[in-house]
């Protein structure tokens, strides 16, 4: 069988700043019409920023959809017109005050195929320098060193929910493990 789903009509349902809804009719492999619902997003890019000790630098904000603080590494929406990797400099330099060197891509994350077309680049970094951060306007956060180790028992004891998180952090120990970072 081949699995595929053809797009028979598309409505907007909503065409905001970060999120576009759409309802879509859908003919399924065996001909069938079911209706999806698809949250559409520009997509984003998180970096695993590593110091000399091996810390990784992380953001604690508020997220207002779960009404938690939430422990992140950097991260944000991409911009139209530019790479995930440039966006991802962008971010580190702006939550974190950090320029990185040696970047290493780490893959794509689909936070949740079942409903949206995000798809989140991951990268990790060693940290070049430091410098002043600059967070958006409507961005405010607390930014902590954790060693690389102890962010993993986090993500095991669930003290780290944020998948893109999870995911950019244990491929980097990973590597660390391989000897490769």
């Amino acid at each position: 069988m081949e699995l595929y789903e053809k797009t028979l009509n598309s409505k907007m349902l909503y065409d905001g700043k970060v999120i576009h809804v759409t309802l879509d009719e859908i003919e399924l492999p065996n001909g069938n019409t079911a209706m999806r619902e698809v949250v559409n997003h520009n997509g984003g890019v998180c970096i695993v920023a590593l110091n000399d000790e091996n810390e990784i630098y992380f953001v604690r904000q508020y997220r207002y959809p779960y009404h938690e603080v939430v422990l992140e590494v950097p991260a944000g929406k991409l911009e139209k017109g530019t790479t995930p990797l440039e966006n991802g400099k962008r971010e580190l330099k702006e939550e974190v005050g950090a320029t990185g060197k040696d970047y290493r891509f780490l893959g794509e994350l689909y936070p949740s195929p079942g409903y949206t077309s995000e798809v989140i680049y991951l990268y990790c970094c060693r940290i070049e320098s430091l410098g002043e951060d600059c967070p958006d306007e409507d961005e405010f956060l607390n930014v902590e060193k954790i060693p690389v180790t102890k962010a993993v028992e986090m993500i095991l004891n669930n003290e780290i929910k944020d998948s893109k998180t999870q995911t950019a952090v244990l491929k980097t120990y990973l590597l660390m493990q391989k000897g490769v970072l």
